[in-house]
């Protein structure tokens, strides 16, 4: 069964896709400075968030070669 975070990206046009994956990727950026700093405090975000980029870029991914084979 498809995880309903993918099932709600695939929905979503490939410019909401690039918004919400560099949204993403600042947010990690951001984590991974507090956890440099000792000031992180949840630190099962970091998986999380790097776990929501896979799925994005996996998305796109998808999409791009449905196209190129559209």
């Amino acid at each position: 069964m498809a995880n309903k975070a993918a099932t709600d990206l695939r929905t979503k046009s490939k410019d909401q896709l690039s918004e919400q994956l560099l949204q993403l990727r600042k947010e990690a950026l951001n984590l991974r400075f507090q956890r440099a700093n000792g000031t992180l405090e949840g630190t099962d975000r970091i998986r999380q968030v790097r776990r929501e980029i896979a799925r994005v870029k996996t998305v796109l991914s998808e999409q791009s070669r449905a196209q190129a084979a559209a």
